[in-house]
């Protein structure tokens, strides 16, 4: 063994030994001489242990007899290697605009910025896909179409969306107007009185005459097409309409019209398709990278603006609330 605690093997015992013997030493003598080392060899002092050739005993540069006497002469060597740590430490200024709990305080640069015009205050946007739809439990796919309606079981992940988010306060919230969508953000935003506001910009593509047809049959149907939707996004298109596309200009309407609101806070309820589409036009993804991101039905992500209007990820499709009991809803 090269080393053990920092220090080199010639200055220490047989390891066995010397840590059956230690071990049973009293464990707030034990946590002192760790702690001993750790600041000696931080500041490059060299403590050395004696071997012995009585391995299974710890030994200093005196005998076992005389051990006290070399441990009062450590203490007073790491009392002025403390000393010297106090004297030698930055004084670190606090700072009101810093936060110290791990969180970013500044990102300039790190990603464009999604308004044309600077923010009058820093902002917070929540993402909410909505629930469980009867189209989802079924496998279809469902675009814009408004026949597919909250389940049962969207119903209920959307309360627990509302429970998750009961201590946020928000300005506002905007919704997809499609009925899957707007019953979650009824759900989600009940017993607020701040204004539930409905966007066209919120709405999921349109998949013209796939909508409704079941996956597979879809990709019987149409394996091109399908192939296209599922693999190629931003090639994908029907009859020369190019849906995937058109949701990147439609996400980034969405973003203008949900940042240039009056407020700070704010929550968004809409659609996996358009969800991605705004997660992704906020990084400053391609539409090829659209199933780069997946989110969950009642997934909940999160980003913060800058006043100059450049977004950050803090959350993406956190599921924890839907959890309960050992049962995913």
């Amino acid at each position: 063994m090269d080393s053990f605690c920092g220090l080199r093997s010639s200055s220490v015992c047989s390891l066995y030994g010397w840590t059956s013997s230690f071990l049973r030493a009293p464990g707030k003598r034990r946590r002192a001489f760790f702690k001993r080392i750790a600041i000696a060899e931080t500041f490059g002092k060299d403590i050395r242990l004696k071997r012995s050739s009585r391995p299974c005993k710890l030994r200093t540069s005196v005998e076992r007899d005389s051990s006290d006497t070399a441990i009062r002469t450590l203490n007073g060597q790491v009392a002025s290697i403390e000393n010297e740590c106090v004297s030698s430490s930055p004084v670190i200024q606090p700072n009101e605009n810093v936060s110290l709990t791990g969180g970013a305080f500044d990102f300039k640069g790190a990603t464009e910025p999604l308004t044309s015009t600077s923010l009058s205050v820093k902002k917070k946007v929540v993402l909410v896909r909505h629930g469980l739809s009867s189209w989802n439990a079924e496998s279809r796919i469902q675009g814009s179409s408004d026949l597919s309606i909250l389940s049962e079981i969207g119903a209920t992940q959307a309360k627990k969306c509302c429970e998750a988010l009961s201590n946020f306060k928000f300005d506002g919230c905007f919704a997809s107007p499609i009925a899957r969508a707007k019953l979650s953000a009824e759900i989600i935003w009940s017993g607020r009185e701040e204004p539930l506001v409905f966007l066209d910009t919120l709405r999921e593509a349109n998949l013209l005459f796939l909508e409704g047809m079941k996956n597979v049959d879809a990709q019987k149907q149409y394996p091109e097409i399908y192939k296209a939707w599922r693999e190629d996004p931003i090639n994908f298109n029907i009859n020369g309409i190019y849906p995937v596309v058109k949701l990147w200009s439609q996400a980034k309407k969405a973003w203008e019209e949900i940042l240039s609101a009056p407020g700070k806070d704010f929550l968004v309820v809409s659609h996996k398709s358009t969800l991605r589409a705004l997660i992704c036009t906020a990084l400053d993804m391609t539409p090829d990278r659209f199933r780069a991101i997946d989110i969950n039905n009642g997934g909940i992500s999160t980003f913060v603006f800058n006043k100059r209007g450049e977004p950050m990820l803090q959350g993406l499709n956190l599921t924890t609330h839907l959890h309960i009991d050992n049962v995913y809803y």
